[in-house]
C-alpha cells in the first residue's frame, strides 16, 4: 500500500512521462536534459518502470539523443521521429552560485508531438502521467497534452516557469485538470497572485492554490530550504540539506521524479519529502542533471553516521 497507489508493488507501477527532450549546451560541452527527460530517468532508476514520451528530430543531434536515453536503461519506444522538426537544444548559463539560466529554442521536435492511439493507449495504461508547463507552449503538443490528460489515470503537473514560453491562463487551467502540483517558491506567489490570492504566508498561497484548483496533492520546493508537501490538508516539512553547489540543472526534476517514486513505493509522506529533497541537494552538488545515484548513496546521505 502506498499514498498514491494501492493495490500494487513498485515493480508493477508504471509512469509516463510527457514532455521535452533536449541537449542542455554548456561553455564545456553538451548533456542530456530535459525536466520530464530528467524525472523519468530518476523513476526509473529508483525502481519503478517510467517511459518518455516525446519527439526528436531526424538529424545527427536526434540520433545521438536517442542513443544516450537507450544507454541509461529507458525505452524509445514512444519518443517519434520528426523529418521536417529539428531535435531541441537549449543554451545553459551557470552564475557563480551554480543556479542556471537558459535560453530555449523555439518550434521544435517536441513542439510538435501528434496525437497517436499508441500514445493514448500507453497513457490509459499506465498508473501516473507526469507532464511539465513547457510542453504547453506550443498548440500541437498542447492540443496532445489535453487529449492525453483526458484518458489519465493520476496526473502529475510540474510548474516550470520559463519566460517568455507560458501563459498563465494556460497554466492554471492545466493546474486545474492534474491531480498533484509541484512548482517552486517562487512560482507560487507568481501564480497564486494572478489566481487573486491576497494572502503573505507560503502555507496560505499553498492552500489557496489548493483549494482554487480542487487539488488535493501539492509540493513546493525552497531551494536550499527544502520543501513543503501538502497532502489532502496536512503538510509536511524538510528544511534542506547543507551542500556546496556545483550546478542546479535537473536538480528540482529529480526531486520530483523521486517524491513520485516514494509516493507510490510506500505510506510514509515525511520520509517521502525528506528522500525527495536528499536527492535533489545531491543532484546540485554533481555536475549535470542525471548523476547516478543508488539507493544506498542516498541512505548514506541522509544518515552518513549510521
Amino acid at each position: 500500500m502506498s499514498i498514491l497507489i494501492s493495490q500494487k508493488t513498485s515493480d508493477q507501477i508504471r509512469v509516463s512521462c510527457f514532455g521535452e527532450v533536449l541537449w542542455d549546451c554548456f561553455d564545456n560541452g553538451k548533456r542530456l536534459g530535459g525536466a520530464p527527460l530528467n524525472m523519468c530517468f530518476r523513476i526509473n532508476s529508483l525502481g519503478i518502470k517510467a517511459t518518455m514520451l516525446s519527439s526528436v528530430g531526424n538529424d545527427p543531434l536526434g540520433q545521438g539523443l536517442l542513443e544516450e536515453i537507450r544507454s541509461r536503461d529507458l525505452s524509445c519506444d514512444y519518443i517519434s521521429i520528426n523529418d521536417n522538426k529539428k531535435t531541441s537544444t537549449v543554451e545553459v548559463t551557470l552564475d557563480k552560485s551554480g543556479s542556471a539560466t537558459y535560453e530555449i529554442v523555439s518550434d521544435t521536435a517536441w513542439d510538435n508531438i501528434t496525437l497517436t492511439n499508441q500514445l493514448s493507449d500507453k497513457v490509459q495504461g499506465d498508473d501516473v502521467f507526469v507532464f511539465g508547463s513547457l510542453i504547453g507552449r506550443s498548440p500541437v503538443s498542447l492540443s496532445t497534452l489535453h487529449s492525453l490528460l483526458k484518458v489519465a489515470k493520476f496526473k502529475v503537473f510540474d510548474v516550470n516557469l520559463r519566460a517568455p514560453h507560458y501563459s498563465l491562463e494556460s497554466l492554471i487551467e492545466l493546474m486545474k485538470l492534474a491531480d498533484f502540483i509541484k512548482l517552486n517558491d517562487e512560482e507560487l506567489y507568481e501564480i497564486a497572485k494572478a489566481m487573486g490570492c491576497k494572502y503573505h504566508s507560503l502555507e496560505q498561497n499553498l492552500a489557496f492554490i489548493s483549494q482554487q484548483t480542487n487539488t488535493d496533492y501539492l509540493c513546493v520546493t525552497k531551494g536550499s530550504h527544502g520543501a513543503l508537501l501538502a497532502i489532502k490538508g496536512v503538510n509536511y516539512y524538510n528544511s534542506g540539506y547543507l551542500i556546496s553547489v556545483v550546478d542546479t540543472v535537473g536538480a528540482g526534476d529529480s526531486f520530483l521524479g523521486s517524491l513520485i517514486y516514494q509516493l507510490c513505493s510506500n505510506d510514509d509522506a515525511q520520509y517521502a519529502i525528506d528522500f525527495a529533497c536528499a536527492v535533489g541537494a545531491m543532484v546540485a552538488q554533481n555536475q549535470g542533471a542525471t548523476p547516478t545515484l543508488t539507493h544506498q548513496d542516498i541512505n548514506q546521505f541522509m544518515n552518513p553516521v549510521e
